[in-house]
C-alpha cells in the first residue's frame, strides 16, 4: 500500500471494482426520497436508485456525507502508517462536500497531513483525476506531488454532457449558467459545460444526434487530448456515441463510466457526457 492515501467522494463515478483495485477511499454523500435517506453505493446501487427515480414521485435530493465520515476516513489513514492523505472532491460550487472534508481536515491535522483539493469537476472528470493521483502515489510520489499533480489537471479538464430534461437540476438548484435554457422548446437537446465547476450552457441542438456529434466535434477541435472518458445514465445509445467518437479518438482508450445517483440526481437518466484532459503542452 502506497504511503499517500487517496480519498474522494462518492459523485466520482468510477467501477468501485476498479476503486478498489487502486486502494481509493471513498466517502459517500446521501440520497434522498422523500422521507427515506440512503448513503450513496453502501444502502443504494446504482441500479436501485434509477429504478427509484423511475417509479418515485419525488425527484431525489443529495447531502453531504454524514457528519464524522470524512474525519474517520484520514484517521484510519493515520493509523495505518500513511504519511499523507490527498483528498479530491466535486466541485465546491455545486456541494458543500469539500467543506466537509476541509473540517476533516483540521480535525486530524495533529496526526497527518491531509490536502483537501476542490476539482472543480464533476463524475468522469473527477473520477480520471483520482486515477492519476492513486497512480502516482504508487508509484511512490510524495504528497506535495500528488497535490501538484492534481492541481495541474484541473484547468486542463473539460466535462461535457447532453441532457434529457432540465427539471433536475432545476429543481435541485444546479442550474447556474444553463438557467435560461428552461422553457426552450421540447425539442431542443441542451448541452451542458461544467469544466469550470459550475453549469454553464455550451450550446443547444434541435435533436439528440446533433447534441452527441456536437460533443463529437468539440473533442476534435482540441489540440491532443488525453483522459477520455465517456459517462452516461443509462442512455441506451452510449454504444452509439462511442461509435461517433471512433473517428477523433481511441476508442479502445476511452473509460466507460456509469453516472451514479449523486451526478444522476441532477443531471437524470439519459444522459451522456464524455470528460477529458487537454494535452499538456509544456
Amino acid at each position: 500500500m502506497s504511503a499517500i492515501r487517496i480519498v474522494t467522494d462518492s459523485a466520482y463515478d468510477l467501477d468501485q471494482a476498479r476503486a478498489d483495485e487502486a486502494g481509493i477511499v471513498v466517502v459517500p454523500l446521501t440520497i434522498r426520497f422523500g422521507e427515506k435517506e440512503f448513503v450513496d453505493r453502501v444502502e443504494l446501487t446504482i441500479d436501485e436508485f434509477y429504478e427509484r427515480m423511475a417509479n418515485e414521485e419525488d425527484l431525489p435530493e443529495t447531502a453531504t456525507p454524514a457528519p464524522g465520515a470524512f474525519e474517520e476516513a484520514f484517521g484510519r489513514a493515520a493509523d495505518e502508517g500513511a504519511e499523507g492523505v490527498v483528498c479530491i472532491n466535486l466541485s465546491s460550487e455545486l456541494s458543500a462536500t469539500m467543506q466537509a472534508a476541509q473540517n476533516a481536515a483540521k480535525a486530524v491535522g495533529d496526526r497527518l497531513d491531509v490536502r483537501v483539493i476542490d476539482s472543480k469537476s464533476i463524475t468522469s472528470g473527477l473520477g480520471s483525476m483520482v486515477l492519476q493521483a492513486s497512480e502516482a502515489a504508487d508509484a511512490g510520489a510524495s504528497v506535495d506531488e500528488v497535490e501538484a499533480l492534481v492541481a495541474g489537471a484541473i484547468d486542463r479538464t473539460r466535462v461535457f454532457g447532453t441532457l434529457d430534461t432540465l427539471e433536475n437540476l432545476k429543481k435541485g438548484g444546479r442550474i447556474g449558467g444553463a438557467q435560461h435554457l428552461v422553457g426552450t422548446m421540447l425539442s431542443i437537446k441542451p448541452i451542458v459545460d461544467i469544466s469550470e465547476g459550475v453549469v454553464e450552457e455550451a450550446s443547444k441542438q434541435r435533436t439528440r444526434r446533433k447534441a452527441l456529434g456536437w460533443i463529437r466535434d468539440r473533442i476534435a477541435e482540441e489540440d491532443g487530448v488525453e483522459q477520455v472518458a465517456v459517462m452516461h445514465a443509462r442512455a441506451p445509445d452510449v454504444d452509439d456515441f462511442l461509435g461517433m467518437l471512433e473517428p477523433v479518438v481511441d476508442i479502445a482508450g476511452i473509460r466507460v463510466d456509469q453516472i451514479g445517483a449523486v451526478i444522476g440526481t441532477h443531471g437524470g437518466p439519459g444522459v451522456i457526457g464524455v470528460t477529458y484532459q487537454v494535452a499538456d503542452q509544456g
